[in-house]
């Protein structure tokens, strides 16, 4: 028995998140060279919720942050059994499992999210989170209006996208239904058929850049496989963009390969509640409820040392 990183996607993002990188200097290493690449000072963004909640900002700062804290964390740590992001956490996996360096990581998350934006401009959307409805009846009503689920999360915990007016329509409708909703603060319809102009020119942007294959496996969003080759890579992350991203099936997937201690490198904490409600008996807890990086690794060692003399 052993763990899993979860790499967080867009929506929690604040004004302290890069707190922890800049507090050692292999954070910092990372740090200075996203920004080389990037042409620009990253902090600033985070002087403006407007700045970092932007698309264009939004994923650059997410993978940064984690790579910078995972640099720091490696060097305490056994390796895991295997990374696993949401949405754009998923690029920043490639990060986390050496197949990125600061430089490719952050260019191609600013390529990602510029070919979102792109691809988006024409036909403006974003994201709900829905709760209280199954599977089917959701995509039922999704397919009355310019809608699709994006990201399924549990048997009745979705998020779905669509073009806006097809979005406050849904709004209107959902509660009807006794389904329990939030607009979240995303400006593209993500992992849905509006972002389909955007997976070929990032696939090129992928083929063109240093990835190489993954030191350690990555779970693909699109189906909860394992991915261990450059080729797979570039294939998941390219079409992850304009289709339905199967968290649930990803966390499953983790626990039926012997994971049952998860961390979640933030920012926020939302895949460690989501990986504890569908799956009550695993330990799964955020790099942003401990005190310091030191005792977020001294639980993590801690965890998988008494799980191996348990399992003795």
């Amino acid at each position: 028995m052993s763990y899993a990183v979860l790499c967080p996607g867009q929506g929690a993002q604040h004004a302290h998140m890069l707190d922890r990188v800049r507090e050692e200097s292999l954070g910092r290493d990372i740090l200075d060279e996203a920004q080389a690449a990037l042409g620009a000072d990253i902090t600033l963004w985070l002087t403006s919720p407007d700045a970092w909640f932007r698309n264009l900002n939004a994923q650059p700062l997410i993978c940064i942050a984690q790579l910078g804290i995972w640099a720091i964390l490696r060097e305490r740590l056994p390796p895991p059994i295997v990374f696993a992001g949401y949405s754009v956490g998923e690029l920043a996996c490639y990060g986390l499992a050496g197949a990125l360096d600061a430089t490719a990581l952050a260019t191609l998350s600013r390529e990602r999210a510029e070919r979102m934006d792109r691809a988006a401009a024409a036909q403006p959307g974003g994201l709900i989170s829905v709760r209280g409805l199954t599977r089917s009846r959701l995509e039922r009503l999704c397919s009355l209006h310019a809608a699709s689920i994006a990201i399924a999360v549990d048997e009745d915990a979705f998020v779905i996208g669509g073009l806006t007016p097809a979005l406050q329509a849904l709004q209107d409708e959902l509660p009807r239904h006794r389904a329990q909703i939030t607009r979240l603060n995303v400006g593209v319809a993500s992992h849905t058929p509006w972002l389909v102009d955007a997976v070929e020119s990032f696939r090129a942007a992928l083929e063109h850049s240093s990835m190489t294959a993954p030191k350690r496996p990555v779970i693909a969003g699109i189906d909860a496989g394992l991915v261990t080759t450059r080729t797979r890579a570039i294939s998941t992350l390219a079409e992850q963009v304009a289709r339905t991203v199967e968290w649930a099936a990803c966390m499953d997937s983790m626990v039926e390969r012997g994971c049952r201690i998860f961390l979640e490198l933030g920012p926020g904490r939302a895949l460690s509640t989501m990986m504890r409600g569908r799956h009550p008996d695993v330990e799964a807890r955020s790099v942003e409820e401990f005190g310091s990086l030191a005792a977020t690794a001294d639980w993590v060692r801690r965890r998988v040392e008494d799980a191996a003399a348990e399992a003795r």
